[in-house]
């Protein structure tokens, strides 16, 4: 029996909206339950930038003006330290040695022997500065420190000086040792002159 027109019709309108609202409802439901995949490097904490290690002070070259600065400062000291020990030595060890005046019986021996004593210790004293001072300088600290044993066996001569005991010996081993100095100084540079320390720069030290 032929279907009339109208039912088709509908029946037709009713089979596209089932099937459009099918895959409406499909649709809906995948774009529900579908995850959104985040890329790795959105979500990564950025790292911290990579410091560039400052240089360390202590690792620092000195510069050849700053070393050469340093050297000149070491010969200058040397040489004032130096040059009052050999000022000291002369002047009231030396000097009065070879005028007799520290014989048994000579005028004001007694006097110009503690003299001559504190005049040990100052040079003794102005001595180790200077091999310290030396230091600073290759070419000087090479030079002197074959007199350091030199300068320390003037450490007690000051007493023997200050009880007229060997004074003979003891005035000949400080001028010899002085005369040393001033040869290694003179060696690497550094020429040593006598400077007469004070009688404040004397008692001292």
């Amino acid at each position: 029996m032929p279907v009339p027109i109208r039912r088709l019709v509908v029946a037709l309108t009713l089979s596209c909206a089932l099937i459009a609202g099918g895959t409406a409802c499909t649709s809906g439901a995948n774009a529900k339950g579908a995850k959104v995949a985040i890329p790795a490097a959105a979500t990564a904490t950025p790292s911290a930038p990579a410091k560039t290690p400052s240089p360390s002070a202590s690792g620092k070259t000195p510069s050849p003006s700053a070393t050469a600065q340093k050297q000149k400062l070491a010969k200058t000291r040397f040489v004032a330290n130096a040059g009052l020990a050999a000022g000291a030595t002369y002047q009231w060890i030396y000097k009065p040695w070879k005028a007799g005046k520290f014989k048994k019986g000579a005028h004001g021996r007694k006097f110009t022997l503690i003299k001559a004593g504190l005049a040990g210790a100052f040079a003794y004293n102005r001595l180790k500065a200077a091999l310290k001072n030396a230091q600073g300088d290759p070419t000087l600290s090479k030079a002197v420190a074959p007199l350091a044993a030199g300068i320390e066996s003037l450490k007690n001569l000051p007493a023997k000086l200050r009880k007229g005991d060997s004074t003979d010996a003891v005035a000949n081993t400080f001028n010899d040792i002085i005369n040393q100095v001033k040869d290694a100084g003179k060696s690497a540079g550094a020429e040593v002159k006598n400077q007469v320390p004070s009688g404040s720069q004397l008692t001292g030290g």
